[in-house]
């Protein structure tokens, strides 16, 4: 049996308390088709169905039935056990978090009251911009960095793979016409890209992975600045898709150049396993899991 994360059981746990998968959703803080993906997600590694569909809800199956004791029955060890952990209170102190700007402010910022929500006693900091604070040097508890650290007194894991692509604006594509191939970007459009000695991850190098040779003509260290003269119609730029897919102001162009790269979730080794720490790396493993469709289009 693969193994069920323990915010699967819990959908299921607050399905079978509502009897219903959207009130579920909602005592969880999450939307009903997070929700309903968990529940396939648990059903499926259970080989079992637990709910039928009703006229007012969701009814347990025999199996369900079954299910529920079990995990009624860890609800409550768990709370315990966090009971005695944090004399109760729940998770308190700072929790300062680094991230680059664009997954900061945008991916981050956008989920971050979630985790607050259910920790009020907790303070976040979030440091989304141009670098990276430093977790060997204990300057944050927590960075999402472009590279796996080869170096020092950490651990690191994978969090998400994330996928760039090049866009324009509608008044760009209008006036300049759509490129059809790589080639024409270097002769007849503009782009947007990173100041080169500003560049603070070798993974931002992107322009060369369109069309050897490619160089900005309108250059940034900030990706929002970027994003914002790509949207004014100033150049073409290549952006992270979980930035740029909502924008309608924004067309996909060339869509077969695909880029990615990859997030990964970094800390100190000697706080890996504070309940702080702990319980944000679980929670941020279980969103952008969630959002692989945002980060991945």
């Amino acid at each position: 049996m693969p193994a069920i994360s323990w915010s699967d059981y819990q959908v299921f746990l607050a399905i079978a308390r509502t009897g219903q998968l959207a009130a579920g959703a909602r005592a969880l803080g999450v939307d009903p088709t997070t929700a309903g993906r968990r529940l396939r997600r648990l059903e499926a590694a259970l080989g079992a169905r637990l709910f039928e569909q009703s006229r007012t809800g969701q009814e347990l199956t025999e199996a369900g039935e079954t299910l529920l004791s079990a995990v009624e029955a860890m609800a409550s060890a768990a709370g315990r056990i966090g009971e005695d952990a944090l004399g109760g209170d729940g998770l308190h102190g700072t929790l300062r978090i680094s991230a680059s700007e664009g997954f900061g402010s945008w991916f981050l910022a956008a989920h971050l009251p979630r985790f607050q929500a259910a920790h009020p006693r907790l303070a976040i900091d979030l440091v989304a911009n141009s670098g990276f604070l430093s977790p060997s040097r204990r300057e944050a508890d927590v960075a999402i960095m472009l590279s796996r650290p080869r170096t020092g007194p950490l651990v690191a894991h994978k969090l998400a793979d994330y996928t760039l692509r090049l866009y324009g604006s509608r008044d760009y594509l209008e006036a300049h016409g759509t490129p059809q191939r790589p080639a024409e970007l270097a002769s007849a459009h503009a782009l947007v890209g990173y100041v080169p000695d500003l560049l603070y991850a070798p993974e931002l190098r992107y322009l060369d992975e369109i069309h050897a040779g490619l160089k900005a003509n309108i250059r940034s260290p900030s990706i929002t600045a970027q994003m914002q003269l790509v949207i004014a119609g100033a150049a073409l730029g290549v952006l992270p898709c979980f930035m740029a897919e909502g924008d309608p102001r924004l067309v996909q162009v060339l869509p077969e150049c695909r880029i990615t790269r990859t997030f990964w979730c970094v800390t100190h080794q000697d706080i890996r396993k504070s309940p702080r720490v702990a319980l944000f790396r679980q929670w941020l493993d279980e969103t952008v899991r969630d959002m692989e469709e945002v980060l991945q289009p």
